[in-house]
Formats: structure tokens, sequence, C-alpha cells
């Protein structure tokens, strides 16, 4: 099986990571937005941050429960429909005369979302050699990656010279060319994945392994979104920028992320969870570092990059680590493994962005940093106790 598929492995990778970008893109596009959204709807700032935690929450909805429905058809079949869905999605955003439909949009856009990056992992693991697949995985997320690098300081600087309704416009465009790339780039013989149930979502949350990955996902993850759910206000406000230069500001965070993204990938690849404890630790310290340089123009900006070269560095290793772990434990539900571990990841962005907006609302903008760090801090724990755990076992 493996045969007939490795010689297209680097293009369908490129297919999937093209398709990515865009979904990295939206998923994103409005942390550059939140000051000119809340200006064109005459809404809160914390309100505004609905975009990013309605989003997330569509996707964790999304991810198993649509997972399970088109578990039937061909891969392929999956993500062109996926990528149609996306397309329909940031359209009525692009749209939208109100707030409640520009959420609408949000949550279709979501639903594609979810499924795409569940059944990219298990395509992008499957098509090469077993000791390259967090690699593998991490070259599929580079598209997500390169989406914060280019994808999202990009949007908001189309948004910040014309409308941020064209921001939604231009993934709309890069949503087409991920659909003409995945038609033409994904062989049609990939193999078709066992049917899932939605009785597989209860056979995961019943192994308690899989239960503590998803809690480390979740947690840690979602630490770094309370302080990045709200980056553009934060650098505008306590940290002396132009609108100009947060453009700026974030490309170079975007180049961060990718280099922690394909760092993770590689250091994953043989002891994931021991890699896991040490970028947790990374992002849990570059978060204390915000909150005590936060009124540093300089001071503050470093540890914001930093923060981004540790935001992405667990991501392929937590993937990797997810599927591992169904592969041993529940070898018939490794896709619903792979699709709850995506919901995971965003049930973090949720959580941090919807905990940022309520700090924002009752404290202020400056406490978001110590949040987060208490977050991330959470996962570290639990992460070093399963760590110790499984050495005195062996």
């Amino acid at each position: 099986m493996k045969d007939t598929k490795v010689p297209n492995a680097k293009l369908t990778l490129l297919a999937l990571a093209i398709s990515a970008f865009g979904i990295g893109s939206t998923e994103f596009i409005s942390v550059g937005l939140l000051p000119l959204i809340t200006k064109d709807f005459d809404i809160t700032l914390s309100t505004a941050g609905l975009t990013v935690s309605i989003y997330a929450l569509g996707v964790t909805i999304g991810a198993p429960l649509l997972t399970a429905l088109t578990s039937r058809l061909s891969r392929k079949n999956v993500l062109l429909l996926v990528m149609v869905l996306f397309i329909i999605g940031n359209l009525i955003a692009a749209i939208a005369p109100s707030f409640p439909l520009l959420l609408t949009g949000r949550v279709v856009s979501a639903l594609a979302h979810g499924v795409f990056m569940s059944i990219a992992s298990v395509i992008a693991a499957d098509v090469v050699e077993p000791n390259k697949r967090a690699s593998a995985i991490a070259f599929m997320f580079t598209g997500l990656t390169l989406a914060t690098v280019t994808g999202v300081p990009l949007g908001t600087f189309i948004g910040q010279i014309t409308d941020w309704r064209m921001s939604f416009i231009f993934i709309v465009i890069i949503g087409i060319i991920g659909l003409i790339s995945n038609a033409l780039l994904v062989p049609s013989q990939l193999t078709k994945g066992n049917p899932i149930s939605i009785r597989d979502i209860g056979k995961v949350l019943g192994n308690i392994r899989m239960l503590l990955i998803l809690f480390i996902t979740a947690i840690g993850y979602g630490g770094a979104f309370v302080v990045y759910t709200y980056i553009s206000p934060i650098l505008e406000q306590y940290m002396g920028y132009s609108p100009k230069a947060i453009v700026v500001i974030l490309v170079v965070y975007g180049i961060c992320v990718a280099i922690g993204n394909t760092v993770g990938g590689h250091f994953a690849n043989n002891n994931p969870l021991r890699s896991i404890f040490i970028f947790l630790i990374g992002l849990a310290l570059a978060l204390l570092g915000i909150h005590f340089f936060l009124e540093s123009s300089i001071g503050g900006l470093i540890m914001v990059l930093i923060m981004g070269l540790f935001m992405f560095m667990n991501v392929p290793g937590l993937q990797l680590y997810a599927v591992q772990i169904s592969e041993k434990y529940i070898p018939s539900a490794i896709s619903m493994a792979s699709a709850l571990n995506i919901s995971a990841f965003n049930i973090g962005i949720f959580l941090g962005s919807y905990i940022g907006g309520i700090i924002v609302r009752q404290q202020s903008l400056a406490h978001t940093p110590i949040y987060g760090f208490g977050m991330v801090m959470v996962a570290a724990v639990t992460t070093l106790l399963w760590l110790l755990f499984d050495r005195n076992k062996h």
C-alpha cells in the first residue's frame, strides 16, 4: 500500500500545505483585524474577540462529528468538499452586513477546518516512512505556520489599506488555489479510512492516556492564546507600536512560529513526550517575560517573539503522540483520535481567547500574560508527572 503512494508523497504534502495555508490564514486573520472590526460594528474588544473563540468552537465540534460523517467517502473527495465549504464560509464573512452574520461565516469555515486538519494529518503520516512521520505532519503544518508568517500580516495589511472585508476575499482566493491544488496533486487512489462511528469518540475518551494528551494539548496550546488573541492591542497600547509596525511585527512573529514548528517536528520524531515538556516550559517562561516587560518596547517585543518560537513547537509532537497512543491502545479509532486532538487544539484556542476576553473586560489587557503562564504551567506539570510515571514503570 505504501509503495504506490510514496512517489507522490512530496506533491501530496505540498497540496496539503497550500490548503493548510488558507485554513491557517482564516483561523488567525481576525487577530490582526480586531481593532478594525471593533470600529466597524461599534462593539467592544472582548466582543470582537468572539471571532477567534467562536471559530475555535466550530472546529472543536466540527472535527470529530464531520470526520465520522465523511469517513465512508474517499479521502480526496472529503478534501475537495472541505475546501468548498471553506470558500463559502469566508465569502459569508466577507459580505456580512452584521456582526452575527460575520460569526456565522466564521463557524461555516471552522467546520471545514476541523475535518481538513484531522484527515490531512492522517494522509501526511501515511505517505512517508514511519521514522519521518512527525516531520511529514510538520511539513503539512508548514502551511499553517506560513499563514502566520505571511497570510495573517498580509490579510491585516490588506484590511488596513482597504477594508477588513477584503482580507476575507484574499482568503477566498487562497481557498480556490487550495481546492485546485488538491484536485490536481492529491492522488485519487488514496486508501479509504476505516468507517468511523460516533461511538469511536467514546473509545478515545475512554482511554486515560488519550484524555491526558488531549488535556495537555488544550491547556498547553491554549495558554498562549490568552495573549495572542489580543496581541495587536497589547503591542499598540502597552509597547507603543503603530498599526504599520504591527504588520511587520506579525511577519517576524510568523517567521519565529515557522522556525519553532520545524524544530519541534525534528525533535519530536523520537521522544515526543519529553520534547513536549521542554517546549511547554519555554512557552511558559516567554509568557512570564511578557508580563514583566509589558511596558518595554524592546524587552516586551523580544518576549512576544520568543512566545512565537515556542507556540507552535509542540504542534507536531502533540499530534504525533496522539496518533501513536491510539495506534497502540485503540487502533480502530486512529482517525477519531487525530480529529479529537485537532479539537483539543481548538478547545485551547477557545478557552485561551475566551478567558483573555474575560480578563480584558473585568481586569485589564495587562493581566493576560500571567493567566496564560498559569495555563501553560498546568500542562507542563501534567506532562512531567506523566514522564516520571512512565519512567518508574520501565
